[in-house]
């Protein structure tokens, strides 16, 4: 074991009352949010490349997803806000601390993201439709002006969500090949 590793070991809490893994609930409403941003971030990259149509056909995708998205959303800040904190911390210390606030903001970045989209779909077609199954129609008045003034903020919010995304990510590897901790793997199935 190397010195870095050693010290994190030592340093790792333990607590009988508390797992240390994530059960399948977790990880899947950890994974689901992932797989969901970058899907919606390379739809929103990529459909300016095709003809009008194609881009309405996509754009309608991207407010599917971005629907489900925030479905799954509020069900992982549920989870975590009550049965969700069972775990203990993967780290201690000035680690853990940067690392609560990496989640933290993770979490402000989701749901400004999804609050933005929502309300500029709303406001351009007065209702978001789930893969023209179901249409969610806005729960309050959304002005076409107000649209336009999110849609810079959406587009940040979704550059700033996905660039935290990665460096979390980095960090999840680099707990995983250079500490050899067991950070990733508690949220692997």
């Amino acid at each position: 074991m190397s010195g870095l590793q050693q010290t994190y070991e030592a340093a790792r809490p333990r607590s009988a009352g508390r797992k240390y893994r994530y059960d399948l609930l977790e990880i899947t409403l950890h994974w689901a949010p992932a797989v969901l941003v970058v899907a919606l971030y390379s739809l929103a990259q990529i459909w300016s490349f095709f003809p009008e149509a194609t881009q309405t056909e996509l754009k309608s995708v991207h407010a599917s997803l971005g629907l489900l998205l925030a479905v799954v959303l509020v069900c992982r800040i549920g989870w975590r806000a009550g049965p969700g904190r069972g775990v203990l911390p993967a780290t201690t210390g000035l680690m853990e601390l940067v690392s609560e606030l990496v989640h933290y903001m993770l979490y402000v970045l989701l749901v400004a993201v999804v609050g933005f989209g929502l309300c500029m779909r709303w406001a351009a077609h007065g209702e978001i439709s789930f893969f023209d199954l179901l249409a969610v129609p806005s729960p309050f008045p959304v002005t076409d002006s107000l649209a336009h003034s999110l849609l810079p903020m959406h587009g940040w919010a979704a550059s700033a969500l996905i660039i935290l995304a990665g460096l979390h990510a980095c960090a999840a590897l680099f707990h995983h090949f250079v500490l050899r901790d067991r950070v990733l793997r508690r949220m692997m199935p």
